[in-house]
């Protein structure tokens, strides 16, 4: 079996360019007792594979030179010698940024009947939306009246997050960066989005949007928007930190925000998440996250790119802003 996969060439320095990608052939071994193989038919890129492209320690390994990237898949099995996966199985796994693989199950799950597409447990019923439903109800705790603000919201997370705060009975404010993104959020019946973009002061923005404060923010890029909340919080807010992906291309090291004595002054919480430390919840998330999708409560966008070459475009597309909802590669 031939084989396809996408290797890290070079450890990118600021933006990722597709000079630090290569696209590998290799011929893949027969299988022995108790494994299987799997076509991929979708992948995941995400804002945090940036960070396992650096050599550091971090919650997770970084990416080796000259070896395949790894990341949230979903394949199908087309040849078994495990009987816990036969052959058409649908299952996930963090091997995506390959075409084919050969494996033993180990880290494998098998997926549910269900008519939705598959894609959709790479992030409305994956990693990104478990992010959001543990952000706000795990660590913010989000009650019913409080005012969220969410960065980044028409992303694969954020967006979830928005959709979510208003099912909790939150007032939500949104900060995009584009007036299409905006509009798309408006349309789910986010009322008020901000284009930061386009906003000449965004702490400025944010206090004309949420006159009573915010509560709670849903932290996903740092920088300009966290120092804008900080300025707006309400005594003892809290803000979910998810991710800072303003700065992951950065090559020196970002200045802080000058207000963070704010969190003193207003008794802020603000803590930090790794979803996988809870995954342990998944199962509540998930059953009620496919009520929602069933009913309409929650709408799934997708950016989709097509074939295993455009992976590192689509990866690269996340800093660009090219992205509405989860962004996915359709391998087959």
């Amino acid at each position: 079996m031939q084989a396809q996969e996408i290797i890290l060439a070079s450890r990118p320095e600021g933006m990722p360019t597709q000079a630090n990608f290569s696209l590998k052939q290799l011929e893949l071994p027969p299988l022995k007792p108790g494994e299987f193989l799997v076509k991929n038919l979708w992948m995941s890129v995400d804002p945090y594979m940036r960070g396992r492209m650096i050599d550091r320690e971090s919650y997770i390994a970084p990416f080796a030179l000259g070896e395949a990237l790894e990341g949230g898949a979903i394949g199908e099995v087309i040849e078994s010698n495990h009987e816990g996966f036969p052959v058409g199985s649908k299952v996930s796994s963090m091997k995506g940024w390959r075409s084919h693989y050969v494996t033993d199950g180990t880290d494998h799950t098998l997926l549910p009947d269900t008519p939705l597409s598959e894609s959709h447990f790479l992030g409305v019923l994956g990693m990104p939306g478990m992010t959001a439903w543990t952000g706000l109800n795990r660590i913010a705790q989000l009650k019913a009246g409080e005012t969220l603000f969410v960065s980044a919201a028409s992303g694969a997370v954020g967006s979830v997050a928005c959709q979510l705060g208003l099912l909790m009975g939150a007032k939500v404010v949104a900060s995009v960066g584009s007036d299409e993104k905006a509009e798309a959020l408006k349309a789910m019946g986010i009322e008020q989005v901000i284009n930061y973009k386009t906003t000449p002061n965004l702490s400025q923005a944010l206090k004309a949007a949420a006159p009573q404060g915010v509560d709670v923010y849903f932290e996903n890029v740092g920088g300009e928007h966290l120092a804008a909340a900080l300025d707006n919080m309400n005594d003892h807010g809290r803000i979910a930190v998810c991710g800072m992906i303003a700065q992951y291309n950065d090559t020196a090291p970002t200045p802080g925000p000058s207000n963070l004595a704010y969190i003193i002054m207003k008794k802020l919480r603000v803590e930090g998440f790794i979803v996988f430390e809870h995954w342990q919840h998944y199962g509540e998330f998930a059953k009620q996250m496919s009520e929602w999708l069933a009913n309409g409560k929650v709408k799934a966008e997708q950016t989709i790119y097509e074939g295993l070459e455009n992976a590192p475009a689509a990866f690269i597309g996340l800093f660009e802003g090219k992205n509405r909802g989860k962004m996915v590669v359709k391998l087959a």
